[in-house]
C-alpha cells in the first residue's frame, strides 16, 4: 500500500530528499563542473517527477528542468520545482544553492520548503519564523546580475550589499536574519521564486513585486523579472525607494 503524506509533509520531504540525492553526486568525487551540475539537475528532477507523479498524480507541474506543460494552466494545484537553484554554486562545491519546492493554489503557494543541504536545513512554510532583533544592515543580491536599483535602496538605506547565489539561499538568510532584504531585479521565473515566496510569507516576511504588486504564480508567462523580500518594517521604504528609482531611470 502506498503511503499518504498530506501536501505539508510531502513538501518537506521531497526538498529533504532532493538534497540528500544531490549532495551524494557530488560526494561521490567522480565529476564535477559542468558534467556534475547536469547530473544533478537530471537526476533531482527525475526524482520529484516520479514522487509526484505516485502521490499526486491530477496536480499541474512546472520546473526549470522539465518541458512546460499547458495543461497546468486548467489545473488549481500546481507544484512549482527548482529541483537545484544554483547549479554553479553547487557544481563548484558552494553552500549557496538550494531546492526549491512549492504548491501553489489559484496562484499563490500554500505548501513550500527551501532545503539548503550543504547546511543541513530544510525550511518550511508550516514551521517558518522569521528571526527579529537588531538589523543586520545588509541587503541579498544577485552576484550574476546584481541590480543597480538594490544598490540604490542599500545605499539609501545606509546599508551594505552582500552577493550570493540562489535565490532560495538569499530568502532564507532573509529570514535567519543574516539580511535585511533581497532586492532582485533583471530577471527570474517563477521556479526561482514560488518556495521561497511561499516560506518567507508564511514566516511573515513582506513578499511582492519591485512596484508593491503581489506575486502570483502558474501564469502562462513564467518570467517573473523582480522580487522583494524583506522585513516587513522595511516594505514601505524600499518600495518608495524602488518607485523613485524607476521613475527617474525608465528601469530596475
Amino acid at each position: 500500500m502506498t503511503a499518504q503524506f498530506d501536501d505539508s509533509i510531502l513538501a518537506h520531504r521531497l526538498a529533504q530528499g532532493t538534497g540528500e540525492i544531490l549532495k551524494g553526486v557530488r560526494n561521490v568525487g567522480v565529476l564535477r563542473g559542468r558534467n556534475l551540475g547536469d547530473a544533478g539537475d537530471e537526476l533531482a528532477q527525475n526524482w520529484i517527477a516520479r514522487v509526484l507523479e505516485q502521490h499526486r498524480p491530477n496536480d499541474g507541474f512546472l520546473s526549470e528542468e522539465a518541458a512546460d506543460n499547458p495543461e497546468r494552466l486548467s489545473k488549481d494545484r500546481v507544484w512549482i520545482i527548482d529541483p537545484l537553484d544554483g547549479t554553479k554554486e553547487f557544481a563548484t562545491g558552494r553552500q549557496d544553492w538550494a531546492v526549491h519546492i512549492a504548491l501553489v493554489e489559484n496562484g499563490i503557494p500554500t505548501h513550500a520548503a527551501v532545503g539548503l543541504p550543504d547546511l543541513g536545513v530544510v525550511f518550511h512554510s508550516a514551521d517558518a519564523r522569521a528571526v527579529t532583533g537588531p538589523y543586520s544592515k545588509v541587503v541579498a543580491i544577485s552576484h550574476n546580475r546584481p541590480p543597480k536599483v538594490a544598490l540604490h535602496c542599500a545605499d539609501e538605506l545606509g546599508f551594505k550589499t552582500e552577493a550570493l547565489g540562489s535565490a532560495g539561499a538569499k530568502a532564507m538568510h532573509v529570514l535567519l536574519g543574516d539580511y535585511d532584504a533581497y532586492i532582485h531585479a533583471g530577471g527570474q521565473y517563477e521556479w526561482d521564486s514560488a518556495a521561497p515566496v511561499g516560506v518567507c510569507m508564511a514566516a511573515g516576511l513582506h513578499c511582492s513585486r519591485l512596484d508593491g504588486s503581489p506575486l502570483t504564480y502558474n501564469n502562462k508567462d513564467t518570467y517573473l523579472p523582480d522580487v522583494l523580500i524583506c522585513r516587513p518594517e522595511l516594505a514601505d521604504g524600499i518600495l518608495e525607494m524602488c518607485a523613485k528609482f524607476y521613475k527617474e531611470n525608465g528601469t530596475y
